[in-house]
């Protein structure tokens, strides 16, 4: 098995895309494997490195079915419940707090001792 040629930044030839350059044409990798790389030097750290595919390779974006949109919608759905009061919650529940905002931060005028 050989190396991966070795591109400094900005400096790779035609034909090479990254996955984000794939998919802004409407393509995806299509199970070819890495075919170079660029590396992005840096001064106390080792250098960034981006994968490059080859374009003539690439496979075009397999469109969405209805069965998959009715999965991402019900995912994302499920994002919104909280686990706590079991609501809807109209926005995504952050994960730092695990449950909607009203149940992570209680009223304190509402709590028993208040009374």
């Amino acid at each position: 098995m050989g190396a991966l040629p070795v591109y400094r930044w900005h400096l790779a030839p035609d034909g090479y895309a990254t996955r984000r350059q794939l998919r802004a044409r409407g393509l995806r990798p299509g199970g070819q494997g890495v075919a170079a790389q660029l590396e992005r030097p840096r001064r106390r750290r080792g250098p960034l490195v981006a994968y490059l595919y080859r374009i003539d390779l690439a496979k075009p974006v397999r469109p969405m079915t209805p069965g998959r949109w009715a999965a991402l919608a019900k995912a994302n759905a499920a994002r919104r419940i909280c686990p706590q009061c079991r609501t809807d919650a109209g926005y995504v529940i952050p994960t730092s707090l695990g449950t909607c905002l009203p149940c992570a931060y209680p009223d304190p005028a509402d709590s028993p001792r208040s009374a």
